[in-house]
């Protein structure tokens, strides 16, 4: 079975760092492309960002840009994505998806995923 679980959530104040973990199974990691996604109450989930496994290349949405950092551990089929210089507008829920033909100019679309996660929730305080 095809999992994605997402963890490390949890509650910051502001300026502060959590590194959230997406561990993959069932799937041939090294195929795809992990994305991160969130969605805020009220609002439409979007991409925050994304790492190819075959190539490494990654990608960043311009809200975190500078303040977030993607990799990715092939040996343990597991993606983090470090969050540092949190802001109370960073409060959402965390998702991590996986996709094996992800078009890397439109990486933020969630159409791009095969495969999603649980999420974890974030809680930027001010």
């Amino acid at each position: 079975d095809v999992q994605l679980q997402a963890s490390g959530g949890g509650l910051v104040q502001a300026g502060g760092s959590l590194r959230l973990s997406c561990a993959a199974s069932g799937f041939a990691f090294d195929d795809h492309a992990i994305g991160w996604f969130r969605q805020a109450p009220g609002k439409e989930r979007e991409g925050v960002s994304c790492i190819s496994n075959s190539d490494g290349t990654t990608h960043y949405a311009e809200s975190v840009r500078g303040r977030f950092t993607i990799s990715s551990d092939n040996a343990k089929n597991t993606v983090y994505l470090q969050m540092n210089s949190l802001k109370p507008e960073d409060t959402a829920v965390y998702y991590c998806a996986a996709g094996s033909s992800v078009l890397l100019a439109v990486w933020m679309l969630d159409v791009e995923y095969d495969y999603w996660g649980q999420g974890t929730l974030v809680t930027v305080s001010s």
